[in-house]
């Protein structure tokens, strides 16, 4: 992740990201952080999980989580500003994006789930360096 500005901290608890905003790069709500998952192994944040609520969807218009979705760490820019991270990606895409069901979680560790998230997003898989 990256800092949008130079007053960003350099350090932040996990805890204080959890319910943040997650915005595209025009400032349209994306969602709000669910979870931050660790890669225990090798000492780094892996990706955050974004409860993506979406109102274009017919007849779920109650603002509950329909789908979950995880993005790459790197994929995320932290405005320390306005307290909300950017994704460079936009509602449409993100529709389409890999994700899954609140109520089942994959298999995070899978390399080759892990592979397509990164390649969706465009990032390099920070298990590669």
């Amino acid at each position: 992740m990256q800092a949008s500005s130079s007053t960003a901290p350099q350090m932040i608890g996990t805890s204080a990201l959890i319910g943040d905003l997650v915005v595209d790069r025009t400032g349209a709500a994306l969602g709000r952080i669910r979870e931050i998952m660790l890669d225990v192994a090798r000492g780094r944040v892996a990706y955050a999980v974004l409860a993506f609520e979406d109102p274009a969807e017919p007849g779920e218009s109650d603002g509950a989580v329909r789908k979950l979705f995880a993005l790459p760490w790197e994929a995320l820019q932290l405005d320390a500003q306005s307290r909300q991270l950017v994704l460079d990606t936009d509602r449409e895409r993100l529709r389409n994006a890999p994700g899954f069901d609140p109520k089942h979680w994959p298999s995070m560790a899978q390399p080759t789930w892990t592979s397509a998230l990164y390649e969706f997003y465009g990032v390099e898989p920070y298990h590669s360096d």
